[in-house]
């Protein structure tokens, strides 16, 4: 896991951001769908 996927992660947890903005991550290619799990507990659906 690299430091921007665990600094999500921190930030989602935190409520900083949100599924939509995690996904928009991976749709942009930043984060694999994978880690939009790790991140949110739920599997990608894009």
């Amino acid at each position: 896991m690299n430091a921007f996927v665990k600094s999500l992660k921190r930030l989602y947890d935190q409520r900083r951001i949100t599924k939509e903005d995690v996904a928009a991550r991976v749709e942009s290619g930043k984060i694999t769908a994978e880690d939009y799990k790790y991140i949110t507990g739920e599997e990608y659906d894009g």
